[in-house]
């Protein structure tokens, strides 16, 4: 009992330090994109400064100014931005650990997909993050990303080659997860191994009296750009495990295909707002026709769908099936050895909560194969049908 305790105590703790880490961080990426878009240059501007904004926040004028490369010397204060990015990703792999590896065979592993191990499963996790973020960085630093339009596209067809293969690995929910964590480690190690490092230099240059090269605030800069539009995406990924519709229907991997093209689309209309450029309102076009394309691919059921052509099922039959797969986790007292509560408060152990919550059954175990998670109860196609007939023909007792 008390592993199970201390596991959910620090998922808390560690989700807790990993959302507001990762607020810090992308809050002050997006600021400063805005900013460095926004810098217009003006007559009375010291020497080396590319622009200046004038903004106004809780009650205060501000004055901004960009230097090209650096000023000519250090001042006496400096502030880095780097410890969000840090913290978010050392929480955020803590909590995969928590959550994903520690309980893989709920989480990771779905059999129907393919039967691994639980450590056969995190130790693929592992070794696709550290490869996946090597390919990147081998891309980038041979220069590839100099071709930008070319880099762009490549790394979309790369990761959508990712989803579809992990999709075919792991859980649907694990999948996400991956494509998420792989996305986010790529955006921390830039800053981690680029974006500071280059800055360092920077500062050591002018400490030394030496002018600062501009290839290191020019490769600073590209991986900045790399971050900003893979910002959405990743935390779209990142909330999609409660949201059953997303990681456990048949085309999972093409939603994440669709979601991977709308972040930066969306991305690309503020950029340019900012920018001053013309607003591209097409935007917001692509961006429902994206949303659409979501739903309409969430539609098509779980892997291995069947349609039941009986009539409506009797209660009665539903109610075996619901209490032989999902009661265990579902009670008042779970005989699943990691789970001392029902998940989410969720009772599904005799009628009346079967009926009460037969939405939410339909949502993850009839149009979804969400649960059993990992279908670790071995829930057939036959039997997601028999639910999803039943309420079809309205859910009630008969």
């Amino acid at each position: 009992m008390w592993d199970s305790v201390i596991t959910e105590w620090a998922s808390l703790i560690f989700r807790w330090l990993h959302v507001v880490a990762a607020m810090g961080w992308i809050g002050s990426s997006f600021y400063f994109i805005h900013l460095d878009l926004s810098l217009k240059p003006s007559g009375d501007l010291p020497e080396g400064v590319a622009g200046e904004a004038w903004q106004v926040h809780g009650g205060g004028f501000y004055r901004i100014v960009k230097y090209l490369v650096a000023p000519k010397s250090m001042p006496d204060e400096l502030t880095w931005f780097k410890w969000e990015a840090y913290t978010t990703w050392l929480s955020g792999f803590v909590l995969m650990v928590v959550v994903y590896y520690l309980d893989a065979e709920l989480f990771l592993v779905d059999k129907s997909v393919l039967d691994l191990t639980p450590g056969q499963a995190a130790a693929f996790s592992f070794c696709s993050l550290a490869l996946a973020f090597l390919l990147y960085e081998g891309a980038c630093r041979s220069g590839l990303a100099r071709h930008e339009r070319a880099f762009a596209i490549g790394g979309y067809v790369f990761l959508v080659a990712l989803a579809y293969a992990f999709t075919h690995i792991l859980s649907g929910r694990g999948a996400f997860n991956q494509i998420g964590a792989i996305v986010g480690t790529i955006m921390v190690a830039n800053v981690f191994l680029t974006i500071i490092p280059n800055q360092k230099k920077i500062v050591a240059a002018l400490l030394a009296g030496q002018p600062p090269d501009p290839k290191w605030g020019k490769a600073g800069k590209l991986r900045s750009v790399h971050n900003n539009y893979l910002t959405l995406p990743v935390v779209v990924l990142m909330i999609s495990n409660h949201y059953p519709l997303l990681f456990g229907t048949r085309y999972n991997w093409l939603i994440v295909a669709v979601v991977l093209l709308l972040g930066p689309v969306i991305r690309h209309f503020f950029n340019a707002r900012h920018a001053g450029k013309k607003s591209p309102w097409w935007v917001w076009a692509v961006a429902a026709a994206g949303m659409l394309a979501i739903g309409w691919l969430s539609a098509a059921g779980p892997r291995n769908a069947k349609t039941s052509t009986a009539p409506t099922p009797p209660f009665s039959e539903v109610a075996d099936i619901v209490s032989s797969r999902c009661s265990m986790c579902h009670a008042a007292e779970p005989v699943w050895s990691s789970i001392t509560t029902a998940p989410k408060d969720i009772l599904l152990d005799d009628a009346s909560h079967i009926k009460r919550n037969a939405r939410l059954i339909g949502r993850n175990a009839a149009w979804s194969n969400a649960m059993p998670p990992g279908n670790v109860t071995e829930m057939t196609p036959d039997e997601r049908a028999t639910i999803a007939s039943w309420l079809a023909g309205g859910a009630v007792a008969n």
